[in-house]
């Protein structure tokens, strides 16, 4: 147990550092490219690096869950990295966006609720919302932001689909292993993803712009290491520790975001590493499974 629990661990570390870090390089690739072009180049480049194993692994999927993974690409991938690198472009607000992304647990305990017939233990939502709270605190302290702002939006309904794949995850691909659904949904969304490519004029780009090339690199770095391989990490700490507390991955990526700005020379205050600790407290409770069960998240029996 202990040794499990310690590999849950390295994994949620593990996917806060990578994709806390990927809000600074969508802001990057933002310097020349527009937020369609940034998610179309991320969603490429992880197809493009899955394909092999992909085609492996096509044939494994059962064909009655093949639409489900297609969809964990559609709303865990595709559109979100749209969203986001469009959010992004629109305001330049790296870190504002890691922090509403870590609306996420919220929307899978409701979505859960609502559409699953989740079953959610007590102290898990306390720790949510705990950790909860101190978002709340840290955005506070960021000031007011516009109600005009359609960024908000766009990361609003990013993080709703996000609760949507988590629960597709968590009670329908649960016997299929995470690095067969993100190489095949990845390798699908490829395809779409190269569609707006050339609708964007991006391989024209490419041969024509020396500084966007810098920017297209590291929105493939992006794709490569924070879709491709982040995701099937994702999906393995979904369907061993379960999708509420693989969700809170999202409550440590504000961290990262924030070291991020503090190697930039952003003013980073007592106060915001107290809000910090308290997200850690939030998660630490959440992870706490004092019933014994195997996961944080879990189907109600049918009446």
């Amino acid at each position: 147990m202990a040794k499990q629990n310690f590999t849950h661990w390295l994994l949620f570390i593990l996917l806060s550092v990578v994709w806390g870090s990927s809000f600074i390089l969508m802001k990057t690739s933002a310097e020349h490219l527009n937020g369609l072009q940034i998610g179309a180049v991320r969603i490429f480049a992880a197809g493009v690096s899955f394909l092999p194993l992909a085609i492996m692994h096509f044939s494994k999927i059962p064909r009655r869950k093949l639409g489900v993974v297609v969809l964990t690409g559609l709303l865990g991938n595709f559109l979100p990295a749209l969203l986001f690198a469009s959010a992004i472009k629109g305001n330049g607000e790296s870190s504002l966006a890691s922090i509403l992304n870590s609306l996420t647990p919220l929307f899978v305990i409701v979505i859960g609720l609502l559409f699953f017939k989740a079953k959610v233990q007590r102290m898990k939502i306390v720790g949510v919302l705990i950790g909860f709270a101190g978002l709340i605190i840290l955005s506070l302290l960021r000031g007011p932001v516009s109600a005009n702002d359609n960024g908000l939006l766009l990361i609003l309904i990013a993080t709703v689909f996000y609760g949507i794949t988590v629960n597709l995850v968590s009670y329908y691909l649960k016997e299929i292993d995470g690095f067969k659904i993100a190489s095949v949904s990845l390798a699908i969304m490829a395809i779409p993803a190269a569609f707006i490519m050339w609708q964007e004029n991006v391989f024209s780009i490419t041969r024509h712009d020396e500084e966007a090339r810098w920017s297209i690199a590291v929105a493939c770095l992006l794709g490569i290491v924070g879709s491709a391989i982040a995701t099937a990490l994702y999906y393995v700490l979904i369907q061993k520790a379960g999708g509420l507390f693989a969700s809170l991955v999202t409550y440590a990526i504000p961290i990262v975001a924030m070291l991020w700005g503090l190697l930039a020379d952003e003013n980073i205050t007592a106060v915001q590493i107290i809000c910090l600790i308290i997200i850690l407290v939030g998660v630490y409770v959440a992870s706490l499974n004092p019933s014994g069960g195997g996961t944080l998240l879990r189907r109600s029996p049918d009446n």
